[in-house]
């Protein structure tokens, strides 16, 4: 029989708690469970009154991953969802909205990673959000990519913008910046400009363009996650890769201080720490009175 639990007085179905997820360390389907509720004060607030993607990986990172953009059947009726425009040519769907810890607890029972997109549904024309991914191609590491981040720092502080860096749970790291007042469209063009002229100040560590031939122990300074249909990976979500990674926000000291990548890796059972240490990283990402209005 299915265990059922009552969170916040809402009843959720559990599945397969002892299901290893993670083989490599051992890491089952309850502690997955366990690290999202233990994390939820930090993660909820980054993905409430957000439309969510959920990249699935059910048998673990070594099974099947598939991205979930639709309500999935059986979803509860008290989760939140929104009717959200994802292109013009596939029209409106209706997607999930994480608003609370009951919410989070179903939809990480469905074993996930969660994206979310750079605005919020209330307003879906309006960026809030401005991302940088930046992804090292070997034999670049994250090592090189926090000097990028360094650049990108100073440059979108020179235009009244603060920047805060997580890593992306991967071999990456991404930076984010509240904005306001203008369009994906808008935030999507001044990041290209950026990206552009990080290649123009550091052509031989970075590239802009997508092209694979290009990349190869270069940072790509992915600045098309900011298309107003595009999702990337919220703070604090767990990730598909053979360890139970996290895609955690870190210092500006952390980043300048990073000499090789073990140092910004962090797996599941090193967040509580990290929380009670530094509380939310991000935590400035969600007052409107820091975001910054784009030149």
């Amino acid at each position: 029989m299915t265990p059922i639990t009552e969170v916040e007085g809402r009843r959720v179905a559990l599945s397969n708690l002892q299901k290893v997820l993670y083989p490599e360390t051992g890491f089952t389907k309850g502690e997955l469970l366990h690290y999202y509720a233990t994390t939820a004060g930090a993660l909820l607030p980054h993905l409430r009154d957000r439309a969510v993607s959920f990249l699935r990986y059910p048998d673990g990172p070594e099974g099947q991953l598939f991205f979930a953009k639709n309500v999935p059947p059986g979803t509860p009726e008290w989760v939140t969802t929104a009717e959200v425009v994802r292109s013009s040519s596939e029209g409106p769907a209706r997607m999930v909205v994480v608003q609370d810890l009951p919410s989070l607890v179903w939809a990480a029972n469905l074993v996930t990673e969660f994206h979310t997109h750079q605005w919020l549904v209330r307003k879906p024309d309006e960026a809030d959000r401005l991302i940088f991914d930046l992804d090292p191609g070997a034999p670049a590491t994250v090592v090189d990519c926090c000097e990028v981040a360094l650049w990108l720092r100073e440059r979108l502080a020179a235009d009244g913008i603060e920047a805060y860096p997580k890593t992306a749970g991967s071999k990456g790291l991404h930076l984010l910046a509240a904005v306001r007042g203008s369009s994906s469209e808008r935030t999507s063009e001044y990041a290209k400009a950026l990206a552009v002229e990080a290649e123009r100040a550091m052509p031989r560590l970075v590239v802009h363009r997508m092209t694979k031939s290009l990349r190869p122990g270069k940072v790509f300074v992915d600045w098309s996650q900011n298309a107003a249909r595009k999702t990337t990976a919220t703070p604090y979500t767990l990730r598909a890769r053979a360890l139970p990674m996290v895609s955690a926000p870190v210092t500006w000291g952390e980043v300048e201080e990073c000499r090789a990548p073990g140092q910004l890796e962090f797996l599941a059972d090193d967040l509580a720490p990290r929380l009670q240490d530094h509380g939310d990283l991000l935590a400035p990402l969600l007052d409107p009175g820091r975001a910054g209005e784009l030149p």
